[in-house]
């Protein structure tokens, strides 16, 4: 009822404005009469006062349909370029490393993950193709995420350092002094095992890939001390180190095109 009035309108005011002034025409044009011509204007305009609120509710509603359909719009035009900022933000951070570093990278999106208890992996969408081979390093501009342990044409996949047979041959960078960096299944840290109770180890040293190292470079930030504890005749520190790079929000990350010295590798093994 209410589409009909709004469509026809004008037509209703106009046929009650007719009826109303024949009818008042044939009348005489007494005190009553006038009363009631002026009663009449009175209604009339009330009635089409209130006709014409009914085209507007349905115009609002419109509107509001409208504009909906536009926030919507526009929230999601925000979120996409949020993202792209956030996105141009890690690349510039690494570019800047495969600028600054003296190390050969191959660029890669982190494209799946495994979270098996103590034997966490990451899939990458690099591989033989492309010149990424086993053991070598992979990295972010924070530091040292882990070593490529397989690959396929066109995919590989690295454990990250929170994997139980991960082992970094490391250095406390302040100190010189050496240790081993490993996960005993703590979500938070690592730890570094072998560093002498003679040195002067402290909260805050920086812990990089060591010289040594048969597989990683040297000189790759590894993470930070985060906790130094002696143990009571014990002739090591007991080290926990807080890893640089955040495992929880690898998206893109650079292999480090370097190939253990596979000669050295099989002399090492020989004499063990």
């Amino acid at each position: 009822m209410l589409n009909i009035l709004s469509v026809f309108k004008e037509y209703v005011v106009l046929a009650l404005c007719i009826v109303g002034s024949l009818g008042l025409m044939s009348m005489k044009d007494t005190r009553q009469m006038r009363e009631i011509r002026s009663a009449a204007v009175v209604v009339m305009g009330s009635v089409q006062d209130a006709v014409g609120v009914v085209p507007n509710v349905f115009t609002l509603q419109r509107e509001v349909r409208v504009l909906r359909e536009r926030n919507v719009t526009l929230a999601n035009e925000v979120n996409l370029l949020r993202e792209a900022k956030l996105e141009n933000i890690r690349l510039r951070r690494l570019l800047g490393l495969r600028d600054k570093a003296a190390f050969s990278f191959v660029a890669a999106n982190v494209v799946g993950k495994n979270q098996q208890p103590m034997r966490t992996t990451i899939t990458l969408d690099v591989g033989d193709r492309d010149g990424v081979k086993p053991s070598m390093a992979v990295v972010t501009d924070e530091g040292l995420v882990g070593k490529v342990v397989a690959t396929a044409r066109g995919y590989a996949v690295a454990q990250i350092l929170f994997h139980k047979d991960v082992r970094v041959s490391a250095q406390i960078e302040r100190e010189r002094v050496d240790g081993i960096v490993y996960w005993d299944g703590d979500e938070r840290v690592l730890r570094m095992k072998n560093v002498p109770r003679s040195a002067n180890i402290k909260i805050g040293d920086v812990v990089v890939t060591s010289p040594y190292s048969s597989i990683f470079p040297s000189g790759i930030r590894i993470g930070v001390v985060s906790n130094v504890i002696i143990e009571q005749g014990a002739l090591f520190h007991s080290i926990e180190v807080t890893p640089s790079a955040d495992m929880t929000r690898l998206e893109e990350v650079f292999v480090i095109t370097h190939v253990p010295d596979s000669s050295r590798i099989v002399l090492e093994q020989r004499v063990k």
